[in-house]
């Protein structure tokens, strides 16, 4: 079971995903709407497993992942992007995160990218 904060600026989505992940047995202790909010809390909860929404305002999620790394270079984290996002993937990718997972939400795919990041 992985601590989890769930890091997106719609709540329907965070809901979404938070539904997924509980029902699988990890426990979100935190959300976050924007990366700043994420970035903070992170420094305070160090949870096992971040996900990112990829598009957000204030600052982008692939620079959230820098931010974090910077912190915590082990740092866990899945990015979460809508379809045609690839270039913004690719980047995440080698800025440090460790999967992604498309919009909507596929149970089965969500569980498997959190269990690789986290293996």
């Amino acid at each position: 079971m992985a601590k989890i904060m769930v890091v997106d600026d719609a709540a329907f989505l965070r809901a979404m995903l938070k539904d997924i992940l509980v029902n699988a047995g990890h426990e979100v202790i935190t959300e976050a709407a924007n990366v700043l909010e994420a970035i903070d809390k992170y420094k305070s909860l160090r949870p096992d497993l971040v996900t990112m929404d990829i598009t957000m305002p204030v600052m982008e999620g692939v620079q959230a992942v820098k931010e974090i790394r910077k912190i915590d270079p082990s740092a866990n984290i899945v990015m979460c992007s809508a379809m045609g996002q690839k270039n913004l993937i690719i980047e995440a990718i080698q800025s440090g995160a460790k999967d992604f997972i498309v919009k909507p939400f596929q149970s089965n795919r969500v569980l498997e990218a959190i269990s690789k990041a986290i293996s």
